[in-house]
């Protein structure tokens, strides 16, 4: 109803008539028209958090918050119909690309939650999980969007981990192999956490013979 009337046209007296129930019944399980939209977010937020608040001090926090994104996609893989409709009738609808973002904002909210408490103590905790977090929540979507945008052509979870991969490059903990494992193609420069990032640099071009 809400593609072929409009979503402002439609009613919630409309939607209980077709559904043969009384409104009693709808605000049982939506609090509001937009969630009839959004149903499955309240669970999946709810997964996200089991799923954070089961991580132990061995996972790896930015894998960690990049397998919980994953979950997210999961959601929309599993009904591609619906979600790229989902899709189509949110750009269209100013209250539900508002309501989406407030959506965004709580898993994004949640993300940095946890890279809080696995920071705690070390410099910049707060703003290097803000900042983790936005990345996290930005190339999900940007992936995601793709997808829909494709109508749901595609392997989305191939794109999804090509964009988290970019995060997890950029932030995320990478272990330096034991003295004689490493491959002949490998440079490691070991700097001061205050060392400019020029300076880095110049060192390893330095060491390539680049300079």
């Amino acid at each position: 109803m809400f593609l072929e009337r409009g979503y402002e046209e439609t009613t919630v007296d409309d939607i209980v008539a077709l559904a043969g129930v009384g409104r009693r019944s709808f605000f049982r399980y939506f609090p509001s028209k937009e969630d009839v939209v959004f149903p499955d977010h309240e669970r999946c937020l709810a997964d996200m958090t089991a799923f954070l608040e089961a991580s132990t001090d061995e996972d790896e926090p930015v894998r960690r918050v990049c397998d919980a994104a994953r979950l997210v996609l999961r959601m929309y893989a599993e009904k591609p119909e619906f979600s790229v409709q989902r899709y189509r009738l949110t750009k269209r609808v100013p209250v539900l690309r508002a309501y989406e973002l407030s959506v965004v904002w709580r898993y994004q909210r949640a993300l940095a939650g946890y890279l809080r408490k696995r920071f705690a103590g070390q410099r910049d905790a707060t703003l290097r999980a803000d900042v983790i977090a936005a990345a996290v929540v930005a190339a999900h979507n940007n992936a995601l969007r793709a997808w829909l945008r494709s109508d749901g052509k595609g392997d989305a979870e191939a794109a999804v981990d090509h964009a988290l991969r970019h995060v997890q490059a950029a932030f995320g903990a990478v272990p330096v192999p034991p003295a004689g494992e490493l491959p002949e193609d490998v440079v490691v420069v070991v700097a001061r956490r205050e060392t400019p990032l020029w300076r880095v640099v110049q060192e390893l071009e330095t060491t390539l013979g680049h300079g």
